[in-house]
């Protein structure tokens, strides 16, 4: 019988080679369907990666998305919160005034400038706190005096940064339970009414902060239905009188020099008003400290929006800084509804009337009260004020500082009295000059490192 079994072998052999070598052949294609390469090996072979092939040409990538800058805030520094929207009323508009005096292509204009107003109780009563945050600001921008003074003053006696005598005046104050009449207050809530040879004299200082005791320019602030005639003698000098006719404007009457002293007298004044007078630099920081005891805050709102305008024109702020506190803190303080809603009024009216300003809400510092055992402790009422206080920071679109915080939070009153030497009175409440020096640097350097995370951003903006 014939042996079949080696053609078997032969016909697998050559079946074999024919399939290993379609694999070699060009894939075909058939009524467009292209056939499957033929591959023996296939299940055995490790897959090649495929390479994506796509026209540049036609497809457009999205962009990257440029991440939006994050403000950080050093560690141990309590940072500026800026609440400020589209209309820019935080502290932009007091960054680019520094940017502004800074130049190196400004002129000797008004423009080399940068205003601030303190508004506050009396936590910031005689220059205390704003003596020592303008003369670091000073130091650093440049700037000389103590800016804007009342005609007479409760604190004339212990405030270090200017020596300041009156006589022959009327003091008027929003404080004053009878005869003050809101109408013609001014924007520190006073109105002074002079008889005949009422005067007023600034001496600078230099025993407390320094570019106090000399500055180059003095001011004052009237107002003068009638026919009204002034005197004025700077260093002591010879005076010069000046005749001023009615007007329905507040007037401001100027000397430039190197002024050490300067002494107004009324020689005549029909139906004038007085606010203050002001010594100032030609460039750099101005800084006025309106401090009212016994203010809440509420009383700004009620400062005649004419008068607001005009000093504005006289004296344009870049920054506004609001103190208050002290006189709305209760033990027990819980809904401050009411006060919300009235400060938020105030600032509207701050904001309007100094349209140029940036505002920063300062909150109260800490403030001590005994428990029902005897004990020291953070007042209550304080820590919810504060969260009162930032809502309307937040609601307002302007700039908040925790000044709580910054201090050291709770106990940091007591640990401000017992300090050695004491930075903070046995009130539990108020601070004096060196703590008030404490809280200075502490808003100085969160105002500096404010000012880089700026520059920053814009940096990153660009681009």
């Amino acid at each position: 019988m014939k042996n079949y079994l080696k053609y078997s072998l032969w016909l697998t052999l050559l079946v074999f080679i024919i399939l290993i070598g379609l694999h070699w052949f060009p894939v075909i294609s058939i009524a467009g369907h292209t056939m499957r390469r033929v591959d023996l090996l296939g299940d055995l072979r490790y897959p090649e990666p495929e390479e994506a092939v796509s026209d540049s040409d036609s497809i457009v990538l999205p962009p990257v998305v440029k991440p939006a800058f994050v403000d950080t805030c050093r560690t141990g520094l309590t940072c500026i919160e800026d609440y400020s929207d589209s209309t820019s009323r935080g502290m932009a508009p007091f960054y680019e005034a520094l940017d502004r005096v800074s130049s190196v292509n400004t002129k000797d204009s008004e423009d080399n400038m940068v205003r601030i107003a303190v508004f506050g109780d009396s936590f910031i009563e005689a220059d205390i706190f704003t003596a020592d945050l303008r003369e670091m600001l000073q130091k650093r921008f440049g700037g000389c005096g103590v800016g804007f003074v009342t005609i007479t003053s409760i604190t004339n006696g212990y405030r270090p940064t200017v020596r300041q005598t009156f006589g022959g005046w009327s003091s008027h104050a929003v404080t004053d339970t009878i005869s003050f009449d809101r109408k013609k207050q001014g924007v520190s809530g006073h109105y002074f009414i002079p008889r005949k040879g009422a005067y007023v004299e600034l001496h600078g200082q230099s025993k407390y902060a320094s570019l106090l005791d000399t500055c180059q320019r003095t001011s004052i602030f009237f107002y003068n239905k009638g026919d009204m005639r002034l005197s004025v003698s700077v260093n002591r000098g010879a005076e010069q009188t000046h005749s001023f006719t009615p007007s329905d404007k507040l007037q401001q009457m100027y000397l430039d020099g190197r002024i050490g002293s300067v002494r107004w007298t009324v020689d005549e004044a029909d139906s004038t008003l007085f606010y203050g007078v002001a010594m100032d630099g030609k460039k750099g920081i101005i800084l006025d400290n309106f401090s009212l005891r016994g203010s809440s805050g509420l009383s700004l709102r009620g400062i005649p929006a004419e008068m607001m305008r005009q000093f504005n024109h006289q004296r344009p702020y870049d920054l506004v800084i609001l103190e208050y506190g002290l006189n709305v803190a209760t033990e027990h303080g819980r809904n401050y509804d009411n006060y919300k809603k009235g400060l938020l009024t105030s600032i509207e009216h701050i904001k309007k009337n100094f349209p140029q300003a940036g505002v920063l809400l300062l909150s109260i510092g800490d403030r001590e009260s005994k428990n029902e055992n005897g004990d020291l402790r953070t007042m209550p009422g304080v820590k919810n004020l504060i969260r009162y206080q930032q809502s309307i920071a937040a609601e307002s679109g302007i700039a908040f500082w925790n000044m709580f915080e910054a201090m050291g939070g709770d106990g940091s009153m007591v640990k401000m009295v017992n300090a050695k030497p004491a930075m903070a009175n046995y009130d539990y409440t108020h601070i004096n000059f060196r703590g008030g020096k404490h809280l200075a640097k502490l808003l100085y350097e969160t105002l500096i490192y404010g000012k880089e995370q700026y520059d920053r951003r814009r940096s990153y903006e660009k681009e």
